[in-house]
């Protein structure tokens, strides 16, 4: 099929996107012109900029009614959450969220119940926070990697349970996410990031090692979803492989969450 005759597969609204300013820069931002990926990006982009408007609708509320949430991002290395995060985030108050990502605990915090510098990242009244990995550190990168004692990990999903229902139970609202990907699209991935100087940075030693070890995080990762996917704490699992769809299907569930308040 020639490119004339693609035309006539689409339809008057996509036609109108495409001349659009939005359809016209992602028409024209690859050297060779793909008029599907540039319609599919350009309806990404009006989808993502329809569900960041309702979060700030929604964002509002919550600050009005001293709302907390928590927002786990949770999956393999490479999946796409940082990027989801900035998504999502990008256009809300920026007083009334934030975004953790704890580095490797210190040696004082090693010290302590594992779960007390999480507690202390908790949102205060009409806050969100996102968290880009979370407590849920333990249950998979944790134990393949040998950051923990078998001990350290049975502890952890003894009580992680109770933990979530606690946070519940304080006028919390906890959402889970799980951003799964493919083994295939993972390698990809960090093809793509070694390739670039602007990415390279990310790459640490346990992503180097994520290709090797992918059964073990597999088990672990079924392990975590059967002893921790509970009613009020339930998982969400987003298909990753494609960046775009995950992003607007994360939002999607967060503002689903959200709409009550």
């Amino acid at each position: 099929m020639n490119a004339k005759n693609k035309l006539l597969d689409l339809s008057a609204d996509d036609l109108e996107l495409l001349n659009s300013p939005l359809g016209l820069k992602q028409l024209f931002a690859e050297k060779k012109v793909d008029v599907y990926r540039a319609l599919r990006l350009a309806k990404y982009e009006v989808r993502l900029r329809e569900l960041q408007a309702e979060l700030i609708k929604v964002q509002n509320s919550l600050i009005e009614n001293n709302r907390k949430v928590v927002v786990l991002f949770e999956g393999r290395d490479a999946a796409g959450k940082g990027g989801a995060i900035r998504r999502i985030s990008a256009h809300i108050n920026p007083r009334h969220y934030r975004i953790v990502a704890l580095p490797k605990p210190s040696k004082e915090e090693e010290g302590q119940w594992y779960f007390q510098r999480y507690v202390n990242k908790l949102p205060m009244p009409g806050e969100i926070v996102f968290f880009d990995r979370s407590w849920y550190n333990r249950a998979v990168v944790e134990p393949v990697n040998g950051f923990c004692s078998p001990t350290q990990y049975e502890i952890f999903m003894n009580q992680v349970n109770d933990f979530e229902r606690m946070i519940s139970e304080s006028d919390t609202t906890l959402i889970k996410l799980y951003f799964s990907i493919s083994q295939e699209e993972q390698a990809a991935r960090f093809k793509d990031i070694k390739s670039s100087p602007l990415k390279r940075w990310k790459i640490t030693k346990v992503d180097e090692q994520a290709q090797e070890l992918w059964d073990k995080y597999t088990e672990y990762k079924v392990e975590m979803f059967q002893k921790t996917n509970t009613t009020i704490a339930p998982w969400h699992i987003i298909q990753a492989d494609h960046k775009t769809e995950a992003r607007i299907e994360a939002l999607e569930i967060i503002l689903e969450k959200l709409r009550v308040f």
